[in-house]
């Protein structure tokens, strides 16, 4: 399933999912996404603009070594950036709506 085409996030988000069925990797995407939103505010709060330059390292880092050394798979987001990018956000209401587990 991994060399599928998607045409829809409704297609894709299926897939996301099982790249994420590691407990800990999940974790990992939940506090990354989470210290992101933080730093959103705080940079929103302070005006601290340079701090923008810390998201990707934020974000990716954890995310990525959920799936490197847990999940021992390559990260969607190599191939499908767009459709990752929004995956995560939809995996993080999903834990916080406890529709998934962490």
């Amino acid at each position: 399933m991994s060399d599928a085409r998607f045409t829809s996030f409704r297609e894709f988000y299926p897939f996301y999912l099982q790249e994420h069925s590691n407990r800990t990797c999940r974790r990992l995407h939940f506090i990354g996404t989470t210290l992101v939103l933080a730093l959103l505010v705080g940079v929103m709060l302070t005006g601290q603009w340079l701090w923008l330059f810390a998201f990707p390292v934020i974000g990716y880092g954890f995310a990525w070594v959920g799936h490197f050394v847990y999940e021992k798979n390559r990260p969607a987001t190599f191939k499908y950036p767009i459709y990752s990018f929004m995956g995560d956000f939809v995996m993080y209401k999903d834990i916080c709506m406890r529709r998934l587990s962490i």
